[in-house]
């Protein structure tokens, strides 16, 4: 458990590392670990084509690994090169991955979703030998950036065994000795992947991740999560995308220590991957997590049954509310309650955890804040969500709430060998062993990215609680100073706006304005559902946002955020916008994150146009 500084308010908290690998030894080493203890062991699982699953075992992925890794340095791939990854999640991105470092080399990867011009920004300041691409608009995609970038840098394909076929046969002529001098090279503190920034407050950088982050990270949460990770065989689905620091070191984690992982390329499939590979835990962000609780909503209001849909929740809500305070030393769910829950289990909840695959034990939520609502929902339901926080600074996961010690509302106690500290001005400062080494080529953001004392400033604001739990509450530059001079935190009032089943995205606005005021975006599905049930026309974006009732469930939430804010802090009104928040925009990450500076920059005329009536 975390110790924690004994002042009021609590400014620290740690939890004791417990793992420390040999500093000679890098990432690949725990691979070889298990392949040597446990060759059978099925550590991933592939589609076998008719909607069922196929293992795949260590001893088979570590072969498949060396001989691509023998072809990257056919191909040229020296000790400390790096090479850019650019493929939808998938079991070749896998394969992949552990096949640079087999190569001695510094993996690189680029979001899927990436702009040529990202590409190009990413190639001119990572320097790559070589791209391995998924998909023909993918190549399409890299090529233009390698133009633009005017980098004379391979662009290969990785999609499938024919293509890493294709990459294995450059390595004929590569001998076991100088795959093993190349594998062996680095060392823990060597950069083991450059981790671009998704860029929410500016242009992204590259973030240095060593093998210590990776390999130690691993080692020392497992102990710390084994209750959600499973003991003996246990199985996860990744569905987001492997470009992401949070994906990418969780199926590390689970590849070191032989939990087996399917992969699913995207929201077309998942439906269908979960009920097939019927996972144990799984991992989202946010907004899944909100899609799914919306669905459920949907579907249920679709059928008539709109009113027992909603005690449901309630009851949920209810329960896992009562169940933390009968945790934290209070009085826990009445027998009428714990009927109610019952009686919803068998109608409601049941049905829920079979539409993802009925054996979930847990869910794992990261990347960003999580609304508590929603967290107790799926908690009560029997679908627990342990919520945690991390950075890519962070290598993601550097804070978890685990079984047994979960305050939902909060992001959990720091990992083992990490330490929190929350600053005079509230910001949230980290040490540890998963912490970054620098940014790339930037050493004026490297210096400025850590205090005196060595901790990483995250920008984000926080608090301890007196055991060590941390909570977040917003961003340091987000912070709204109104000209009245109060001081506002947006997240929470967006989060609880948000709760709205039509809003997809809200931006609380402010700064060095007389009032504080919000602009909204609407979920095109939910509004298309909402207008179906409730016999309207189909409507555009456009259309719906002048609609009387869409603009009076959005006028009730905006008003339940409200309620939990000063009237200074309250918005005063709200613009709903006829568009998207999304990727495609540029005003959504990878990740899900919102963009704020871009929001703001682009809706200038519309958030001039609400103060200037």
């Amino acid at each position: 458990m975390a110790t924690v500084t004994a002042d009021a308010p609590i400014t620290e908290a740690a939890t004791e590392q417990v793992a420390h690998p040999d500093p000679a030894t890098n990432v690949t080493d725990g691979v070889l670990a298990l392949c040597e203890s446990d060759p059978r062991c099925p550590v991933y699982a592939v589609p076998n084509g008719v909607g069922g699953w196929v293992d795949v075992t260590i001893d088979s992925f570590v072969g498949q690994v060396r001989r691509t890794a023998r072809g990257l340095i056919g191909l040229g791939v020296g000790v400390g090169d790096r090479v850019v990854v650019m493929a939808p999640t998938s079991y070749w991105w896998a394969v992949i991955d552990q096949a640079i470092w087999f190569a001695g080399g510094v993996s690189v990867p680029i979001y899927e979703t990436s702009s040529p011009q990202q590409v190009a920004d990413v190639v001119r300041h990572a320097a790559p030998r070589l791209a391995l691409v998924g998909g023909a608009e993918i190549a399409e995609t890299v090529r233009r950036g390698v133009e633009a970038a005017a980098e004379g840098v391979r662009v290969l394909a990785v999609d499938g065994d024919a293509a890493l076929r294709a990459i294995a046969a450059h390595g004929d002529g590569v001998d076991e000795a100088t795959l093993e001098a190349a594998r062996s090279a680095a060392r823990l503190d060597d950069v083991a992947t450059l981790v671009y920034t998704s860029g929410t407050t500016g242009r992204p950088k590259g973030v240095r991740i060593t093998h210590r982050n990776l390999a130690e990270g691993a080692a020392n949460i497992v102990p710390f999560a084994r209750d959600i990770l499973g003991e003996g065989p246990s199985r996860t689905l990744i569905f987001l995308p492997l470009a992401h620091v949070l994906a990418r070191a969780v199926q590390l984690i689970c590849l070191h220590h032989g939990i087996q992982v399917a992969h699913s390329p995207g929201a077309a499939r998942l439906t269908e991957d979960l009920a097939s590979f019927r996972p144990e835990w799984m991992l989202a962000v946010p907004r899944v997590y909100e899609k799914v609780h919306q669905s459920l909503q949907d579907a249920a209001r679709d059928a008539g049954r709109r009113q027992i849909a909603e005690s449901a929740r309630r009851t949920a809500v209810e329960y896992s509310q009562a169940r933390q305070r009968q945790a934290d030393g209070g009085d826990g769910p009445s027998a009428a309650l714990r009927a109610k829950r019952a009686l919803y289990d068998r109608l409601v909840y049941r049905r829920l955890r079979d539409r993802l695959g009925g054996q979930i034990r847990y869910m794992v939520c990261g990347a960003s804040a999580l609304s508590p609502e929603i967290a107790h929902f799926f908690t009560g339901a029997g679908l627990p969500v342990q919520e945690g926080y991390g950075l890519t600074e962070s290598t993601a996961p550097i804070t978890l709430n685990i079984p047994g010690a979960t305050r939902l509302g909060t992001v959990g106690l720091p990992v083992p060998g990490s330490t929190v500290r929350v600053a005079d001005d509230g910001e949230v400062l980290l040490r540890g062993s998963v912490v970054f080494d620098g940014y790339h080529r930037d050493e004026r953001a490297t210096a400025e990215a850590f205090d005196d004392a060595g901790f990483f400033r995250t920008g984000d604001l926080g608090a301890l609680d007196e055991d060590g739990y941390l909570a977040i509450t917003g961003r340091k530059k987000e912070l709204l100073v109104t000209a009245g001079g109060k001081n506002i935190h947006p997240a929470p009032l967006e989060e609880r706006i948000r709760l709205c089943p039509l809003v997809a995205h809200a931006v609380v606005v402010g700064d060095d304005r007389p009032f504080v005021a919000a602009l909204i975006t609407l979920d095109a599905e939910a509004v298309a559902s909402w207008s179906a049930a409730a016999g309207h026309e189909e409507m555009s974006l456009g259309e719906a946002a002048e609609h009387p009732a869409v603009r009076e469930q959005v006028q009730q939430a905006v008003d339940a955020a409200n309620e939990a804010v000063s009237r200074a802090e309250s918005v005063r009104t709200f613009r709903i916008l006829p568009l998207e928040f999304s990727e495609e925009t540029g005003h959504v990450t990878p990740s899900q994150k919102l963009q704020r500076h871009r929001v703001i920059a682009d809706c200038a005329e519309e958030i001039e146009g609400i103060y200037s009536r």
